[in-house]
């Protein structure tokens, strides 16, 4: 089968198709990489010019101050446009989402029909802001949410352009027309199934797949200090709960100066990110979410003691006990310290949490399983 996968913005689809391709099957992906993070596509349609090129930046930037027009927007779907003719014989097509071609509404409409004429099966994945998870977020059911910040202060709208924009007309009428068009909707964590099921959409919960045969798992080696790691990307330091761990990891440098290193890094491509991390033991992901994302699994794979989302609705899916297999890091950084200490003071507990998280990937995440289970959910459309 020829599977065509549109959007990349953490790994899931390379994963996928790696999964897919151990399977038999041919995968293309085309996307933009998700702008700093660099991720692979088999087709690209990052915005060059208006990235690379500094007077075309220059003149861009002046424009869309004035008129309000975004080039990298239409540059995007201009290359998208050119690749169509070599998308041919296609079989499934998957969207990461409503948003994957990352332009604007109208233009990914008209593209996307374009594609569909081509391909009768159709996914759309659920791995982000989409719009019924954004409204589901406004009715603030749940405890805490990727938009409490934004609740309790409205003057960081800016930092939430990309989930708010999902609430837009032009969106919502992109994601209503993609719902009927895709004959699955599919989840990839709880995060997005519980709002899905919520605002009453009928889905498919697949886990995301970590291809394992790629990280080669190393007991954890505590010789000195414990190491512990934050990423920060800059675009998703609000959602995240960035702040918690910030204002934890500064208590924490004080009570055990002697005892803990600390690196941080910003903003760095997938690979460097990964290489950064290495060496630590802990580290640092997310605050809101009651699931893990990609990065929090990648690491867990890679044998380190996760602090991410993992609340009790993540804890009776997988039937495991309280950090069992990560931390679950509450927005608080006073309960973040607490945690950070007991692991710095009790360093055999890393030991034990960093094999049960390897033990839970294989079993829950492996790529060619979850693969398996994407390739059942399109099949029942298919044949």
């Amino acid at each position: 089968m020829k599977i065509l996968l549109l959007g990349e913005y953490s790994r899931l689809h390379n994963s996928l198709k790696e999964g897919l391709v151990a399977l038999g099957h041919e995968v293309i992906i085309v996307g933009c990489g998700d702008k700093f993070k660099k991720l692979p596509v088999d087709y690209s349609i990052y915005a060059q010019i208006c990235n690379e090129n500094k007077i075309a930046n220059f003149l861009f930037r002046g424009f869309r101050k004035v008129i309000g027009l975004d080039f990298e927007k239409i540059e995007k779907a201009i290359r998208f446009y050119l690749i169509l003719p070599d998308l041919n014989d296609i079989h499934h097509v998957q969207l990461i989402n409503s948003d994957a071609l990352e332009t604007y509404p109208f233009l990914s409409r008209f593209l996307f029909k374009k594609v569909f004429k081509k391909v009768k099966n159709r996914s759309l994945l659920i791995c982000g802001d989409e719009t019924p998870i954004v409204d589901y977020l406004f009715k603030k059911e749940l405890k805490y949410s990727v938009l409490t910040p934004y609740f309790e202060d409205n003057s960081l709208e800016k930092e939430f352009q990309f989930s708010l924009k999902y609430r837009k007309k032009s969106y919502r009428k992109t994601f209503d027309w993609l719902s009927i068009k895709c004959q699955n909707l599919i989840t990839s964590d709880l995060d997005y199934e519980i709002p899905m099921q919520k605002m009453g959409f009928q889905t498919t919960f697949i886990p995301n797949p970590i291809n394992t045969a790629l990280i080669s798992f190393q007991d954890l080696e505590i010789k000195d200090k414990i190491i512990i790691f934050l990423g920060i990307n800059r675009l998703s330091y609000a959602k995240k709960g960035i702040n918690y761990f910030e204002k934890a990891l500064e208590i924490i440098q004080k009570k055990y100066p002697n005892k803990v290193e600390i690196i941080t890094t910003e903003n760095l491509p997938y690979d460097e990110y990964i290489l950064k991390y290495k060496k630590a033991h802990i580290l640092l992901d997310q605050v809101f979410a009651f699931d893990q994302g990609y990065n929090a699994l990648t690491a867990m794979a890679k044998e380190k003691v996760v602090f991410t989302g993992a609340e009790t609705e993540f804890l009776n899916h997988y039937q495991l006990q309280e950090d069992e297999v990560c931390i679950n890091a509450l927005p608080d950084e006073n309960e973040i310290t607490a945690k950070l200490s007991y692991l710095i003071e009790h360093p055999k507990q890393l030991i034990k949490i960093s094999k049960s998280a390897r033990e839970f990937i294989e079993k829950e995440h492996n790529y060619k399983i979850i693969a398996q289970k994407y390739l059942a959910c399109w099949k029942v459309k298919i044949d």
